[in-house]
């Protein structure tokens, strides 16, 4: 085998053609006598090579054989091994046809699942509530539905202990599951932190776009601003009796047609979110049927509960926004009678329909946020000894001021509300009236979004309806809440 060697004395480009007839003649003159050199010259005008000097021609470079041993030379000298050189090419050109192969006959990869599993999508938050409400004076022996921590004897207690569970289950589903670590038995005992289920439902989305969307399962009922509002957002601890007496636990089973365009889905948010106290997105507009029993519990005739709201946030160019609605329930409702009540012979329940309307002006950073609703149900009567049909009326103003910046110490939200009802609580035992014209003045302060402390003053003027006759009671309560967000 023969190599050559190029040995140059100058910069200069040479085409392919060039060196093709260099090596050809190289090889020719070494292979005739291996021990001589050869000096090559190119004419600069023609370009033609010639083995000797003379006029226009310009020195490329002294050639001569080497053997198989040589190796890449310094002084702008290299060697140039021509056969082994295509035996590698040769040798990558077959691994590159093997690895073409490969690809060829490997299985089609699969294509990606549009949905993802529960694991990768779930989120979880949560909320600690722990409540005192030192009673300042009046009567005593008093027992709020709402609250069973107001009342004499009782210091600190777990108000609500919550983990929500959500996510996305492809485009076509979310899921929502909530229980509640400090409920209570409501036996004897009056044991409480006990689990119970609050929410289990699932949104299919009608439409990619989640305009449409059909909610199935225990959930909250839309009707009321105040109810749909969660008690981590809402700032008086307790929500009002007129439109609360509604619905039990402001759930129930059952499913909700919601329609909520894009723009409105992103206000919705937006007004939870900035800490404006939103009701959150339920719908602008909604329509569903449902027990009516409440949450947990059993169905006990065979009629369902119809409900409809519509709700329409805007936003005004000053950035002030508004909320104005109107909502409406019908259904038949059989409350729990004790011993000695009768009702309407033959009765499988009593007619239970109301119609309420809200108005929000979201504090910025004043606000006021207003509800009211009439409508009929089972009450009983006022000699005690029956259950009937009757009236009912009542609902609530809230005034409210945000300040954003409270000397350096997160936010600060006073307040002033009222309430008044006249009706009857349907799902406690006989449904007794309750008549109610509450005071409620205080603060709540978030110092850091992870903590909020609410304290307030409530003069409270309602009947006790823990046990016939169900008398009134005036009482001045110091009520106190620290909440942990997480």
């Amino acid at each position: 085998m023969i190599k050559v060697i190029l040995m140059t004395t100058g910069k200069m480009n040479i085409n392919a053609a060039v060196m093709a007839a260099l090596l050809t003649m190289a090889s020719a003159t070494a292979i005739a006598d291996s021990s001589q050199t050869l000096e090559l010259y190119v004419d600069s005008n023609t370009k033609q090579i010639f083995s000797e000097p003379g006029p226009n021609r310009v020195k490329m470079g002294t050639f001569k054989p080497v053997d198989d041993t040589a190796e890449f030379r310094s002084d702008n000298s290299a060697g140039i091994d021509l056969v082994e050189m295509k035996q590698s090419l040769e040798l990558k050109q077959r691994e590159l046809e093997e690895k073409l192969d490969q690809i060829a006959m490997a299985p089609a990869p699969k294509p990606a699942s549009s949905s993802k599993s529960w694991a990768d999508t779930m989120k979880v938050r949560g909320y600690i509530q722990i409540r005192s409400n030192p009673i300042l004076g009046g009567d005593k022996q008093v027992r709020h539905q709402a609250d069973r921590s107001i009342g004499d004897n009782t210091n600190l207690m777990i108000r609500r202990m919550r983990l929500i569970f959500y996510g996305d289950i492809g485009e076509r589903l979310s899921y929502y599951i909530q229980p509640d670590f400090a409920s209570r038995t409501g036996s004897s005992d009056n044991t409480g932190n006990i689990a119970q289920l609050r929410d289990a439902y699932g949104d299919i989305y009608l439409t990619k776009d989640r305009v449409h969307r059909i909610r199935v399962g225990q959930s909250k009922i839309p009707y009321s601003f105040e109810n749909l509002q969660s008690s981590q957002n809402r700032i008086a601890l307790d929500r009002n009796d007129a439109l609360n007496s509604c619905c039990k636990d402001e759930r129930d089973l059952g499913a909700f047609y919601y329609y909520t365009p894009k723009d409105k889905q992103e206000m919705f948010k937006y007004l939870v979110d900035s800490g404006l106290k939103g009701s959150g997105n339920y719908g602008m507009f909604a329509f569903g049927v449902y027990n009516g029993t409440g949450a947990n519990r059993d169905e006990n005739n065979d009629n369902m509960h119809v409900v409809s709201r519509f709700t329409y946030p805007v936003k005004f160019e000053s950035g002030q926004i508004v909320e104005a609605g109107i909502q409406a329930l019908s259904g038949t409702f059989k409350p729990n009678r004790g011993t000695g009540i009768a009702a309407d012979s033959g009765t499988d329940g009593f007619k239970d329909q109301r119609v309420g309307v809200h108005a929000v002006l979201y504090p910025q950073p004043f606000g006021l946020q207003a509800e009211w609703n009439w409508g009929r149900g089972p009450s009983l009567n006022d000699a005690g000894t029956r259950v009937e049909e009757k009236s009912l009326n009542g609902g609530y103003i809230q005034a409210m001021y945000k300040i954003n910046d409270f000397y350096g110490y997160g936010v600060l939200i006073p307040f002033v509300k009222w309430q008044y009802y006249d009706g009857a609580q349907k799902f406690e035992t006989n449904a007794p009236q309750n008549h109610v014209k509450d005071w409620e003045a205080g603060f709540e302060w978030q110092p850091v979004p992870e903590i909020e402390f609410t304290a307030y003053y409530s003069k409270l003027d309602r009947n006790n309806l823990a046990t016939a006759p169900y008398d009134k009671y005036n009482t001045d309560i110091l009520r106190m809440q620290l909440q942990y967000n997480f």
